[in-house]
């Protein structure tokens, strides 16, 4: 005898979104929808009908969306989620004899056939409808359904009887009650990960708090000499209004704990430290604490405690960072020597990138026999930190780490703090950056430094914009970070720090700079070929002139206030690239979803040289009909121009202002018979 499913006879394929047959979840925001789609069909001519079902997790009931036919068996439907969390969706599908009836109907009565046993077999399903309807306990409604098929069967007035079997009551009624035993389900249950809007668009900013004593502010070296102070909790509050005044929403700050004395790195990562040099803040551990302690020069836990609240109170938050690495000096390796590994003599193995040696830091072994022990551990280095109100966390080198670990971690961080927001550094391998996406870190940095091509640029964000890497893969795009002082940076002078600026703020919903070293324009690599500053904050305390007249900050600020109030800005999605006749010129647009904010941004990628040329606007992206006249109104400058048409002109002045950011301001009429731009 054939098996049940042998009778289910709709096939559901390739339904999107999916990741890895269902393996891993996709994004989104609170608010956002989900939009699903699938090839839905069957053997012969039946009419299908599928739902998409959807629930949070841990709910029993699912919500269902009757999924709309489009051509070539292609069912679509979606969703919107209302919270942040885990929910689940998944699709189910099957033939209905009623709506093939009905729709067969049609077509007998349009040709002039006799339908009397027609309407008999449709009195059938209502009847059937009906018994399903008083199996529910839907008495009512079952007793409506029988009284319809009667009609149906038995009414004297043919015209009575056509209008009763096309009335659009009775197709809810019979909806409501399909026959659904034979229904096919997809099988899987598909997973959502809703994370708060800060996951979506944010902007970034990195300071070092040591180094945040201001200009003057030195005191005695050890050789005499005024040198900087080290800054504090309280002079990093102090910053927090230059960093609001730049438009920032989150102040990233590298490691805060306590700095190993043991193979401290020196300036410009010396081997060897000279007497009162501060180390890395990557050296993480001392005799005065490990992970859960605050460096003492920085101040209390308390005064850290009131830095979370003062970034809150202007509006921003502050992120941490969270490096699984230890100093010799740490207290783990006296207390847990087993979670290191030791090398043929004895001695623990220090953390190697051949040739590179770090002898200041000592990996974590996570292949230990006390792993439990381990991961506990370290996951409550988070929940420690999590406790003074720190819900954003940009993680070192997490694809040195096991991927079952940071999938164990995150899952069980956001099971409790579902707004808690994990920024993967990662700079490596493709799909191995990609995977950690998949694990569950919310945030992804990128390869955008190393970007600089129209080509180039072209080619990587159409990668990153497109499914299936849209769905789970949200980047953060940096033209600078304290590890990574571009070629391009280090020669292209003003004009190529305004460029790389511009376009990692509208090129990508979450960016950040390491400032003040951004905006202050440093540029001067170590040695010739390094990507590692001079005099790098990594090693020493810098102090900065935030009031020098060739400051960047006016310019940033402008940026982040045209991110602000410009949704289109906001997301990663709606992005494309307009033809230019020019490969120094790159133009791309993004429109949000009901086309209300259109941002157009044409960049000259050469810091030299003036370039010009001829855009080919791509209008239906735009939502321009080919004969409107539409306005351009340059959100950096100020200016506005008036263009018709898909070819338009563009010339940019490096030393000038390397792009325009445009808003799309469409003609309307008023109510006193005047056109004006919008």
């Amino acid at each position: 005898m054939a098996a049940e499913r042998d009778r289910q006879r709709v096939i559901i394929d390739r339904v999107e979104p999916e990741i890895d047959g269902g393996r891993f979840p996709i994004k989104r925001v609170v608010g956002e929808r989900v939009k699903v789609d699938a090839d839905v069909f069957t053997d012969g001519h039946d009419v299908l009908r599928c739902l998409l079902l959807w629930r949070r997790e841990g709910d029993r009931q699912w919500s269902e969306v009757e999924m709309e036919t489009l051509p070539n068996d292609l069912f679509s439907a979606e969703f919107t989620v209302p919270e942040m969390g885990r929910y689940l969706y998944s699709l189910t599908a099957w033939v209905d004899p009623f709506r093939t009836w009905r729709r067969d109907l049609e077509k007998r009565v349009a040709a002039g056939q006799d339908i009397a046993i027609d309407l008999l077999t449709g009195a059938g399903w209502i009847e059937a409808a009906g018994v399903r309807a008083q199996e529910a306990g839907r008495r009512a409604e079952g007793r409506v359904l029988s009284g319809l098929a009667r009609d149906l069967a038995r009414g004297l007035d043919p015209e009575a009887r056509l209008r009763l079997a096309f009335d659009p009551e009775l197709v809810d009624l019979m909806d409501r009650y399909a026959e659904r035993s034979r229904a096919t389900a997809y099988g899987r249950e598909l997973a959502v990960v809703v994370d708060r809007e800060r996951a979506r668009f944010s902007s970034w900013y990195e300071l070092f708090p040591r180094s945040t004593a201001g200009i003057g502010d030195g005191v005695g070296g050890n050789d005499g000499a005024d040198g900087p102070r080290h800054g504090t909790f309280e002079d990093c509050a102090e910053r927090l209004g230059y960093v609001a005044a730049l438009g920032f929403d989150v102040v990233y700050l590298p490691p805060i704990h306590p700095i190993g004395h043991t193979h401290r790195k020196g300036k410009n990562n010396a081997p060897e430290a000279a007497p009162g040099e501060v180390g890395s803040p990557w050296a993480i551990g001392s005799e005065e604490g490990g992970h859960k302690a605050v460096h003492p020069e920085l101040g209390t836990e308390e005064d850290f405690r009131r830095l979370v609240f003062k970034a809150r109170d202007l509006g921003m938050e502050i992120a941490l960072d969270i490096a699984f690495q230890c100093s010799p000096d740490h207290p783990y390796v006296r207390e847990h020597p087993e979670w290191f590994k030791k090398r043929p003599d004895g001695t623990i193995q220090y953390a190697e990138n051949p040739p590179k040696k770090y002898e200041d830091i000592y990996p974590f072994d996570f292949d230990t026999e006390d792993r439990q022990g381990l991961w506990e551990e370290l996951k409550s280095i988070f929940d420690y930190w999590i406790g003074f109100g720190v819900r954003i966390f940009r993680v070192d080198n997490p694809h040195t780490k096991p991927f079952p670990f940071w999938e164990w971690l995150i899952a069980e961080i956001q099971r409790a703090h579902p707004d808690v927001i994990f920024l993967a550094e990662a700079f490596t391998r493709p799909k191995i950056m990609y995977r950690l996406a998949k694990l569950g870190f919310t945030q992804s940095y990128t390869y955008f430094a190393w970007r600089n091509t129209k080509e180039e640029l072209t080619e990587y964000f159409e990668e990153l914009t497109e499914p299936p890497l849209r769905e789970f893969f949200r980047p953060n795009l940096w033209p600078n970070t304290p590890d990574i002082l571009t070629e391009a940076l280090q020669f292209g002078g003003r004009p190529a720090f305004v460029e790389r600026l511009i376009l990692a703020a509208t090129l990508g919903a979450s960016y950040g700079i390491y400032g003040p070293a951004f905006e202050l324009l440093e540029h001067t690599p170590r040695e010739p070929g390094s990507e590692e500053y001079l005099d790098s904050e990594k090693y020493q305390l810098r102090q900065w002139d935030l009031a020098r007249a060739d400051s960047l900050k006016d310019l940033i600020a402008r940026v982040n206030r045209i991110r602000r109030e410009n949704p289109a800005l906001q997301a990663n999605a709606g992005l494309v690239f307009h033809p230019v006749d020019n490969e120094q010129l790159l133009c791309y647009s993004k429109a949000t979803e009901d086309g209300a904010n259109v941002i157009l941004t044409a960049i000259n990628l050469d810091p030299h040289h003036t370039q010009a040329g001829w855009v080919d606007l791509d209008l239906a992206a735009l939502g321009v009909k080919p004969e409107e006249s539409f306005q351009v109104h340059d959100l950096l400058s100020g200016l506005r121009y008036l263009w018709r048409g898909p070819r338009n002109y563009v010339e940019l002045d490096p030393w000038a202002l390397p792009a325009h950011v445009f808003r799309l301001r469409r003609k309307v009429r008023s109510e006193r018979d005047f056109d004006y731009f919008v």
